[in-house]
């Protein structure tokens, strides 16, 4: 989520500045890379309840996904909005 906002990536807005409060930074990892995700913790989970748009199994917070060189290649796709 930082490095989106930082480099203005559109459609990631970021409110809380990633505290997973918001729900603005949700994306849809794609479901090929779902597999090397780290497991969303109970917070994330209850957030991804308030989305502006739907909910899906591959939705995340972006703000709650750890930059790593294991998920080198992760690709994700922005909602059509945040609010």
């Amino acid at each position: 989520m930082h490095g989106a906002v930082f480099n203005g990536v559109e459609g990631i807005v970021g409110e809380c500045g990633g505290n997973a409060m918001c729900a603005t930074c949700h994306v849809y990892v794609d479901e090929k890379d779902l597999d090397r995700m780290e497991a969303m913790d109970d917070l994330e989970n209850a957030m991804l309840d308030s989305t502006a748009r739907p909910r899906r199994a591959n939705s995340r917070l972006s703000c709650q996904i750890k930059v790593s060189a294991e998920l080198g290649g992760l690709t994700m796709n922005i909602p059509e909005n945040q609010y």
